[in-house]
């Protein structure tokens, strides 16, 4: 039997409990705010409505998206044997550090500056470039993938990305023997990407993730441009992002604007952090708990309106063991 079951507002994941180091950020910018006399003049109906009001504009730019009219629908990743996450879900439910802790940041990542986007990649190449995001799309061809996509919070999805293979960008930039790793940066500028209320300023900004050179070589490591058949929303990672179905999400770096070729491993945002609870490597292993729950299932997140998910078992590799068990052995 399925178990279907409907979060109720009370419903709160362990994964998602504050830590106590934010509970007490967070504490001192509250006294901060009385202290100065501002407490008592927040109008908490009209906050409600304002966010209401930002939400519907968030909606409307999430599902009103140029399409993207130039792209093949790859065979080889097409039937994943589940649904398509619904596409308002999706763009609901996100992790976005850099504008927040919660699941709604979709509504304050509308804030990301997207225009004239540039990409620098550098390092050991034989041929360093800084692409504009256009050129991207034109040099290299479109394809849709449907990956599955499974967080190290143990919830799961299956989205239909569109993109090109990060292979194409090694072959075009040619990494030098002495490359080993890849250093993924995202974009950050401390005015723009504020969480609501108060920011984290001593994590590790900017955002930044690896792969070792095999990983980004394999024919599953993807670059997406786009989602749903339209360019990615914002709170997706607009306008470029990785895509590594066999690992954990928190490897997909968001908003890409660097790619260094380096000999040794980069630090990366999440193994920086707590090396204990989030390691370089990453995959998904069912066998493998994180420290603080079971990795052996998964809420996998499906329909819409309303936020439903029923439970599956974690496959290892996220179900591409025959494409990348081999990199491991």
């Amino acid at each position: 039997m399925v178990l279907i079951r409907q979060a109720q507002i009370w419903d709160i994941a362990e994964s998602k409990v504050t830590s106590e180091k934010n509970y007490w950020n967070r504490r001192r910018f509250l006294k901060t705010l009385a202290g100065a006399g501002m407490a008592a003049s927040i109008a908490p109906l009209t906050a409600c409505s304002n966010r209401s009001s930002s939400a519907k504009t968030a909606l409307e730019a999430t599902l009103n998206l140029p399409e993207i009219d130039s792209f093949r629908k790859n065979p080889a990743f097409a039937n994943l044997q589940r649904p398509i996450t619904d596409r308002k879900l999706a763009g609901q439910y996100n992790n976005f550090y850099e504008f927040g802790g919660t699941k709604t940041i979709w509504i304050d990542a509308q804030k990301l500056p997207t225009e004239n986007w540039q990409v620098e990649v550098t390092g050991l190449v034989k041929n360093p470039r800084t692409y504009d995001i256009d050129q991207l799309k034109k040099e290299f061809p479109l394809e849709q993938r449907i990956y599955r996509f499974r967080c190290v919070e143990a919830w799961s999805m299956v989205l239909p990305w569109i993109g090109f293979p990060m292979q194409k960008l090694l072959a075009a930039v040619e990494p030098s023997p002495k490359a080993k790793f890849v250093r993924f940066t995202s974009f950050y500028d401390p005015e723009i990407t504020k969480g609501p209320g108060f920011h984290i300023g001593s994590l590790p900004w900017p955002y930044t993730e690896g792969l070792r050179i095999e990983e980004m070589a394999n024919e599953l490591a993807f670059f997406a441009v786009g989602i749903y058949g339209s360019e990615l929303p914002k709170q997706h990672g607009a306008p470029l992002r990785m895509v590594i179905p066999w690992k954990y999400g928190f490897k997909g770096a968001k908003s890409i604007v660097k790619i260094e070729f380096v000999e040794e491993q980069p630090a990366t945002y999440w193994n920086t952090i707590d090396s204990r609870e989030y390691d370089f490597e990453a995959n998904v292993n069912p066998s493998k708990p994180h420290p603080r729950w079971s990795q052996a299932t998964e809420k996998f997140i499906s329909t819409g309106p309303g936020l439903s998910w029923d439970i599956k078992e974690t496959l290892p590799y996220n179900g591409y063991g025959e494409y990348v068990a081999s990199l491991y052995s």
